[in-house]
């Protein structure tokens, strides 16, 4: 499975590359495809016989299907149980967690965690927690190994802690939350792929992993977590903080998707 997000994808450093309607969007929906399409080629050179893409970013109506490797088949489309995971839990033998980025409160281009810019910072049982640390405690849950993940360095640095066992790739370098060091297509296909040929040696279901887990929210305003707060079994624990404690992370993961849409209703404007 390759849960596909795109603000780590080649060439990606700034909002319009990523907001689906701008120019730009339209122009970097091909080079994201193209990740997509090296990873593809590299799983099946490993041995991959069934390969689903899980569409992860925004609409999650970024790739383009006309364009895709025909050796995957593609989950597109909102709104879905487990999100940017959508799939994990159908007997897959390994995720790839592709185009990711660095955690909200963090460097790295276009970092964040869910929302763009209204949470400051996440915390899974303690450990600061970019969506790739989320989303392989979920995996975990399932028993599924985290393949590669690629990105900019920073969500390579990232991705050491919370999978050291992965592959990874750095598409670019971060320069600022706007800027980076990239490099071209025809490069980071080639580092994709081969990437992905490797981390099939890592591929095969391990015993599930299943445990309670308590996440903290915190955002940039006030009234997001007191909007937050009204949801049961979320607690304001400060100004602008929020907590809650779930049996297992796919419960977790159903929290924070509610705490974070509830809190993204509340934004006004530019006054957020």
């Amino acid at each position: 499975m390759i849960s596909a997000d795109m603000e780590g994808a080649t060439g990606v450093t700034w909002t319009d590359d990523v907001v689906p309607g701008t120019e730009q969007w339209q122009r970097f929906r091909r080079l994201f495809t193209g990740d997509v399409n090296a990873v593809i080629a590299g799983l099946a050179d490993g041995g991959a016989t069934d390969i689903l893409v899980n569409e992860a970013h925004s609409s999650q109506r970024n790739v383009l299907l006309e364009d895709l490797d025909p050796r995957a088949h593609m989950l597109t489309g909102r709104h879905k149980p487990l999100s940017m995971m959508e799939g994990i839990d159908t007997g897959v033998d390994g995720v790839v967690f592709l185009g990711y980025h660095a955690g909200a409160g963090c460097d790295g281009v276009l970092s964040h965690t869910y929302l763009p810019n209204q949470i400051t910072g996440v915390w899974l049982d303690g450990v600061p927690a970019s969506e790739g640390r989320l989303n392989a405690a979920l995996a975990a849950e399932y028993g599924v190994p985290v393949l590669l993940v690629s990105g900019d360095d920073k969500t390579c640095d990232d991705a050491h802690d919370y999978a050291p066992d992965a592959e990874v790739v750095a598409v670019k370098q971060c320069v600022s939350r706007y800027a980076a060091v990239c490099l071209p297509p025809s490069r980071t296909a080639a580092d994709l792929t081969a990437a992905a040929t490797t981390s099939m040696r890592h591929a095969g279901r391990g015993n599930p992993t299943t445990t309670a887990h308590h996440i903290d929210v915190e955002f940039d305003a006030s009234h997001l977590a007191q909007a937050a707060a009204v949801i049961p079994t979320v607690e304001q624990t400060g100004v602008r903080t929020v907590g809650f404690d779930a049996d297992t992370m796919t419960d977790a993961m159903k929290a924070f998707k509610i705490v974070t849409a509830i809190a993204d209703g509340a934004v006004q404007g530019k006054y957020g």
